[in-house]
């Protein structure tokens, strides 16, 4: 079964027109009506991403699922991502039991080693161990996962002697999937450990991670994992609207002011031009903008092409007027979900 969902990041850029910025405490709790929203119109998972920076406005994801958990019932909810590499695995694994228990089952970690590196040295770690510290924390998140007593000879984390870690998760296995941007070694490293994996498919041409999910499956075999556990995400930007005008002119002040702050911070990033944007949102761009009908012929050809078993919708990138983004909610649960169900559903 085809998986559908959204992702967000809790935007704080300025409102188009207005200038507005939604302050912090607002914007988290539009987030626990945005989870109760995508429950209700049946969507099946819904992610949130940890930033440390003043134009996002969730810097602990789970708090902040743990509160949509409460009044909802089928929804699974993950982060998207936890910086695993700045965190305490035995406590990231403390908290989404958690919300497994307050969820009854429905809670995931979506783990990443951060393309945003804030937390790092807010947290006290060099960034000169980047990819050594994500290593080491996620087989010792893996550890703590497996049993309830944990025995850890830490390096860059913690040791750990034959110490008890509580809640344990009301799923047997709390579900752990690695998020990537399209890196091949990080690709071979997931896909060798058997875990799920989610690409961030936000620029280019989305065909480029083809081979890569290629190589996943193929690597993920001949390391004897089942087929059925080599899972593949992908989340990508988007917005709807009730028609293809509105949602194209709605989305590129808000996409671009995020673009743009970014920019300012990460020397590989430009600021965002119309033309850029335009091609984005193209047949062959990365972008799914549009009506009901044109957000659900690109996600069925994303996900056809890519073999994905997940897709989620960053929706938006950048701040709107809540009631729009709860109008696009409901669009995706009420007219794009059944479009892309029953297509799978006729064609798999």
């Amino acid at each position: 079964m085809i998986e559908l969902g959204i992702s967000t990041f809790g935007e704080t850029t300025p409102l188009e027109g207005s200038g507005e910025v939604f302050s912090h405490a607002e914007r988290i709790r539009q987030l626990v009506a945005e989870i109760e929203l995508a429950d209700q119109v049946g969507l099946d998972v819904y992610g949130i991403g940890e930033h440390h920076r003043e134009d996002f406005a969730v810097s602990a994801p789970e708090i902040v699922l743990a509160a949509g958990a409460v009044n909802t019932k089928h929804i699974r909810l993950t982060s998207a991502v936890t910086v695993l590499s700045s965190a305490d695995p035995v406590r990231v694994y403390q908290q989404f039991a958690s919300i497994d228990a307050l969820s009854n089952s429905r809670a995931e970690i979506m783990a990443g080693r951060g393309s945003f590196i804030e937390s790092f040295p807010l947290f006290g770690y060099d960034l000169k161990d980047y990819e050594a510290l994500f290593d080491e924390k996620l087989a010792m998140l893996l550890e703590t996962r497996r049993a309830p007593q944990l025995t850890w000879q830490g390096q860059l984390a913690q040791t750990v002697a034959g110490k008890d870690v509580y809640p344990r998760s009301v799923q047997e296995t709390l579900p752990i999937w690695v998020a990537t941007g399209g890196n091949v070694e990080s690709t071979i490293k997931i896909a060798q450990l058997g875990l799920p994996i989610v690409y961030a498919i936000i620029g280019g041409n989305p065909m480029y991670f083809k081979r890569l999910i290629n190589a996943y499956h193929q690597v993920g075999e001949q390391a004897g994992h089942k087929k059925g556990d080599l899972k593949v995400g992908a989340h990508s930007w988007g917005f709807i609207a009730d028609s293809q005008e509105e949602a194209v002119a709605k989305y590129f002040y808000p996409t671009k002011q995020t673009v743009d702050g970014i920019a300012k911070t990460r020397p590989h990033w430009s600021e965002m031009t119309y033309a850029q944007y335009e091609q984005a949102i193209g047949p062959d761009g990365a972008m799914i903008v549009g009506d009901p009908d044109h957000v659900a012929r690109k996600i069925i050809a994303l996900i056809e092409s890519l073999g994905l078993d997940r897709f989620m919708l960053h929706l938006p990138l950048g701040s709107m007027p809540h009631e729009e983004v709860l109008k696009a909610i409901r669009l995706y649960g009420e007219e794009v979900a059944p479009k892309v169900r029953a297509y799978f559903a006729n064609n798999r």
